[in-house]
């Protein structure tokens, strides 16, 4: 194949030594491979490091600061962007390679379809697969943007969707989910209060049970059976904490405005 652009990917960690090589296994083929350790302790940057990577320390700045921090370190224009629990399935060089050749730069930025590994099986619907995401793309035209934690990628120019899988293996198990869950909804509830959201019994009750409507029947997730059903009951578990937490929030500043202490146990 003639020459296309140059490809740098970036790839933000923190104690991903358990996923991470298989993760630079896919990519080792583009011509320059950037992590962003955030202060490992089990050993990810000395992995990265090995497989003859560009390894910079930088303590977290949130997950779009960081993703943004990456890409700025890139030297080539064009970035291909993963996660270290993520990897290029085979076949996606070729795919993304033609499409960099054959577009000439008429195209800022690509968006690939991920698929997720969960509980023993492919997630195959409710809303989990065809997840599209837009990962590869000209830095100098595109940027990181989003609120945390959902971070996402928006250029200036056309954009297309390439049949280059990702394949995600973020959850270990269900009590990792609900780590996630725990983790990404407390820091939600902290960007809508200071947002000026507020919360309410029906918001706790009816989004929750929209979640689950829309992931299971909508979106057929009953297809994938118990793994789909549980994908959904997290989902909607994930939106009620979202909302409860941001209650607490509410309850915690209205207190603190009148002057009373809080009550400790």
């Amino acid at each position: 194949m003639d020459e296309h652009p140059k490809i740098s990917a970036c790839i933000i960690a923190y104690n991903e030594a358990a996923v991470i090589d298989d993760c630079l296994a896919s990519l080792q083929w583009v011509d320059e491979i950037v992590v962003v350790d955030s202060g490992s302790s089990d050993g990810t940057a000395r992995l990265a490091e090995e497989k003859g990577c560009q390894v910079i320390h930088q303590d977290f700045l949130g997950y779009v600061k960081q993703k943004e921090f990456a890409i700025r370190q890139a030297r080539f224009r064009w970035v291909l962007c993963l996660d270290a629990d993520e990897r290029l399935l085979p076949g996606g060089r070729e795919v993304v390679e033609k499409a960099l050749h054959d577009d000439g730069g008429a195209v800022a930025g690509y968006f690939l379809p991920r698929k997720t590994f969960y509980l023993g099986r492919w997630i195959e619907h409710g809303g989990w697969w065809p997840e599209y995401r837009l990962r590869l793309f000209d830095r100098e035209r595109g940027s990181w943007v989003g609120t945390d934690p959902h971070d996402r990628v928006e250029v200036d120019g056309a954009t297309c969707k390439l049949e280059a899988v990702i394949s995600h293996f973020n959850y270990r198990d269900i009590s990792h989910h609900l780590e996630k869950a725990n983790s990404y909804t407390s820091i939600m509830a902290d960007r809508k209060t200071s947002a000026g959201e507020r919360a309410s019994v029906a918001k706790m009750v009816f989004r929750p049970l929209g979640r689950f409507v829309r992931m299971y029947l909508l979106k057929q997730g009953f297809r994938d059976g118990v793994p789909g059903f549980i994908v959904a009951v997290i989902g909607a578990f994930y939106v009620f904490l979202k909302y409860a937490k941001l209650w607490e929030l509410q309850r915690i500043t209205t207190r603190q405005g009148e002057g009373r202490p809080q009550q400790s146990v």
